[in-house]
């Protein structure tokens, strides 16, 4: 029996789907991957959660809060703050390839025991929040984050990573980077941060707004004298 010619048209509305789709893929992943590649070496002149403080700001009542960003290289910002910095969010930066799978099964075993929810995130997987993706915990956003993540280590090397995340990590309202973050809460540099200060900052990290490094609560001052000891088994970057 020969086919249906009612049946020819869906196939071909079909396959013209299918080959849009692929085209569109494709196009995307270029892009994506010439986006994630320039900034290997072009430091960002702004980045998505800028863009979207701007924009909340533009459509509130509010008082325009305009934010607070000054790119420093790695160089000028302490030693002290990188490492409580990885003592704080991730440890076992420098080995693993952007997602912290032991980080991950501790999730995991916690949301099975019903304890409280504990956060798996690496330093690269929130360098991809805060530099490329919108606002949002949704699966579609989960996904492009991991995606993002993946091209990220591929492209750009730990060292880079990092500065990128201390430049656009967000440090409070209005706060960006590690520089805006050491003028706001001690009026110096980044540079010039020592231990007893890089570790209150990081202390904060989990809830910037919330908390505050110049006038931490029980809760914060314990998270600094833990990351404190942890700077210790960091390495000097």
């Amino acid at each position: 029996m020969a086919p249906s010619k009612k049946k020819k048209p869906f196939k071909n509305i079909l396959r013209w789907s299918l080959k849009f789709f692929l085209k569109l893929s494709l196009i995307l992943i270029i892009l994506t991957m010439v986006q994630v590649s320039i900034l290997r070496f072009i430091d960002p002149p702004f980045t998505v959660r800028l863009l979207w403080i701007w924009f909340q700001n533009k459509v509130s009542s509010k008082h325009y809060i305009r934010p607070h960003y000054y790119w420093q290289p790695i160089n000028k910002i302490s030693p002290h703050l990188k490492q409580a910095v990885l003592a704080s969010e991730d440890q076992r930066f420098l080995s693993h390839k952007g997602f912290d799978i032991i980080e991950m099964n501790k999730a995991v075993r916690d949301i099975f025991r019903a304890k409280r929810m504990r956060g798996a995130s690496t330093i690269t997987m929130q360098v991809a929040r805060s530099v490329f993706l919108w606002p949002g915990r949704s699966w579609a956003r989960k996904t492009v984050e991991a995606y993002y993540t993946v091209l990220i280590e591929i492209f750009w090397s730990k060292m880079r990573i990092l500065e990128i995340y201390l430049n656009t990590v967000d440090w409070g309202t209005g706060i960006i980077g590690a520089e805006a973050a050491s003028r706001k809460y001690f009026n110096i540099s980044a540079e010039q941060i020592n231990p007893s200060q890089a570790a209150r900052m990081a202390a904060i990290l989990p809830s910037p707004h919330s908390w505050s490094p110049t006038d931490p609560s029980k809760y914060v001052r314990e998270r600094q004298k833990r990351i404190l000891k942890d700077m210790k088994k960091m390495p000097q970057l």
